[in-house]
């Protein structure tokens, strides 16, 4: 069919004579004017994903408590403050609700005037459902995800009856990394009160949000590029790359003898496109790629991430080596002190006043035979190698007052299961220091985060800060009043 509207205008039509077509259309008679192109490929999908015109209803995926698991992990979970901003006051002004999916369609976040949750709730306009064209036929947000284009559906270009008092708009927003499709942004309301200009205010909002992502990405690759780049130098000038965990290249010696982008998915060796293979290693963020060259001997990289975890395992050069909690502590200490430590300093830390050097002097002979010799070195006792540590990352970002890069760090307490003095002290020293951090910036993301560990959880202070903070509207506040 041919379309009389020019893509992306609005349709110049009332509500009557787009059920009209579409009546004529799905009974099969000559309409008096055609839809769209893009409504009409939708019809089409749709029909052929036997969507139900007349009583289709979206299929339900998530409840209630999946959603949320859903949405903390979501890449747009941190645009949506700016997504509030820019969109909700407007929404709930106009008598319409915005709201926010994932790329498959489901509805993950919806929020706007009360009157129109309402009516949207008896229409299965509710978070967990899945709004794909194959779920409930054409719809701004499924079509939207198919056409990876801003798209406005209204009245009765809804293939479903049920949607046709409805007029929505919606546009795709991308990951920056990757170029992917990750969700849409969409404003939905009742026809009698839909705006002309909805379309474009969506589409500027989708905008504002991959910059958002972009800038947060930005940040996320000079972070990783900084603590990473003495992993580069270790090569000692033999060509080399630093890739981010999707295989882009942050950094590279010599300059531009690499693409832009390597593929990681495929194992530690990588083709480069010129006949040479790659070495990749893994860092705690990212990756070290280096030529597989006979003679090239970079120097050890050893990776700590030793935040949150109860079986703790270090990473040299790539390879995993699992550790007894022992060992895992004086890594620790020996990364927390690169200026290396005696025997007796290493005691103390370990056991208290009671700890004996010749106890450490066996457990350290242990170490760097499990280890790697050459990685532990003597009198005193240091690491020597490019230490990429999760605890000490996050100690920078607490001195810097960077709350963001702090809070993303986080992945709970270090070696939670070591009682040795000298790790529990650090241990105790960054919590405090992590706690003392969000409550005092007054970040409600960096917080609602951190209100998700295990300490903040339990922590009453952390509850009463993000009620003062939140603001009412956000759905989040029901579930800080839910905690007991």
């Amino acid at each position: 069919m041919s379309s009389h509207v020019p893509p992306g205008a609005v349709p110049a039509r009332g509500a009557r004579d787009l059920a009209d077509i579409r009546d004529a259309v799905l009974s099969g008679d000559e309409a008096a004017r055609a839809p769209r192109d893009l409504v009409s490929d939708s019809w089409r999908r749709s029909l052929a994903a036997s969507v139900d015109p007349d009583h289709g209803l979206p299929v339900h995926v998530y409840d209630r408590g999946e959603i949320d698991d859903v949405r903390e992990s979501h890449p747009l979970a941190p645009v949506l403050p700016m997504l509030r901003d820019t969109l909700l006051h407007i929404a709930d002004e106009a008598t319409h609700m915005m709201i926010v999916t994932d790329a498959q369609g489901h509805i993950l976040w919806r929020e706007g005037h009360d009157d129109v949750l309402r009516r949207a709730d008896a229409v299965g306009l509710t978070e967990g459902t899945r709004w794909s064209e194959d779920s409930v036929g054409t719809n701004a947000m499924g079509t939207a995800l198919v056409e990876d284009r801003a798209v406005r559906i209204h009245s009765a270009e809804h293939l479903v009856r049920t949607y046709h008092s409805w007029t929505c708009a919606a546009s795709p927003i991308h990951d920056p990394d990757s170029g992917d499709l990750v969700g849409v942004v969409d404003i939905t309301g009742p026809l009698r009160t839909f705006h002309p200009t909805t379309l474009a205010l969506v589409v500027a909002a989708a905008r504002l949000a991959e910059n958002h992502l972009a800038t947060r990405l930005a940040i996320r690759d000079e972070r990783l590029r900084t603590r990473n780049l003495p992993h580069l130098l270790g090569l000692r000038n033999e060509p080399g790359a630093l890739l981010s965990p999707r295989g882009r290249v942050l950094a590279a010696q010599p300059l531009g003898w690499l693409s832009d982008r390597v593929d990681v998915g495929g194992g530690a060796r990588v083709p480069l496109g010129d006949g040479r293979e790659g070495l990749l290693e893994a860092l705690a963020e990212g990756y070290l790629l280096r030529l597989d060259e006979p003679g090239a001997r970079p120097a050890p990289s050893l990776a700590l991430p030793f935040l949150g975890t109860e079986r703790p395992e270090a990473r040299l050069d790539g390879r995993a080596v699992r550790l007894s909690l022992r060992h895992a502590e004086l890594l620790t200490l020996m990364a927390l002190h690169p200026e290396g430590m005696t025997a007796d300093r290493l005691a103390l830390a370990l056991y208290g006043d009671s700890g004996n050097p010749v106890t450490v002097r066996s457990e350290m002979h242990r170490l760097r035979v499990h280890v790697d010799a050459g990685v532990v070195r003597t009198q005193p006792y240091r690491l020597q190698a490019v230490v990429d540590a999760d605890f000490l990352a996050l100690g920078d970002a607490l001195r810097e007052g960077r709350v963001r890069d702090a809070i993303a760090l986080y992945r709970g307490e270090l070696l939670p299961t070591s009682d040795a003095p000298g790790i529990r002290d650090e241990r105790h020293h960054l919590s405090a220091a992590m706690r003392t951090m969000v409550l005092q910036k007054g970040d409600v993301e960096a917080l609602w985060t951190y209100a998700g560990t295990a300490e903040g959880r339990v922590d009453e202070a952390v509850r009463e800060r993000l009620l003062h903070l939140l603001p009412v509207t956000d759905p989040r506040r029901g579930r800080v009043i839910r905690i007991e």
